[in-house]
């Protein structure tokens, strides 16, 4: 079987980044659960705008393979942040089945960090420039 790298990575950057999405796109109806966790952690309210730059357009950026690696450094701030700011206390968990307390998150954390270091790929809108 021929190994075809560029496929591999559409598919991790479609699966991260959609999934994902899907969390950024629920929290459009409300901050509210992001403005309090940013109270309690003695942050501006504000910050809570970011949600929307790295779960939603940064992700809509991974999928279409703009500045993918761009895009993708974005997310993973955006998943250290959530992890630190609501997840804390489930890092060094695990779960009644054996998994890791915030095993989604860091498959979308550890998933985007490939994308970092590999970029988008021949299937990606850009792929001339550093950050793709």
């Amino acid at each position: 079987m021929k190994k075809n790298n560029d496929i591999g990575i559409l598919i991790v950057r479609i699966a991260v980044a959609l999934l994902m999405l899907l969390h950024g796109i629920g929290k459009m109806k409300s901050l509210d659960f992001v403005q309090e966790k940013l109270v309690e952690g003695g942050l501006p309210v504000f910050l809570s705008y970011g949600v929307y730059i790295t779960q939603v357009v940064a992700p809509v950026l991974m999928i279409i393979g703009y500045r993918t690696r761009l895009a993708s450094a974005v997310f993973v701030f955006g998943a250290l942040f959530s992890l630190f700011l609501v997840h804390t206390g489930d890092i060094f968990t695990l779960t009644v089945h054996g998994g890791w307390g915030v095993e989604l998150l860091g498959l979308y954390l550890f998933g985007a960090l490939a994308l970092v270091f590999t970029g988008g790929g021949k299937y990606a809108l850009s792929t001339k420039d550093n950050w793709d």
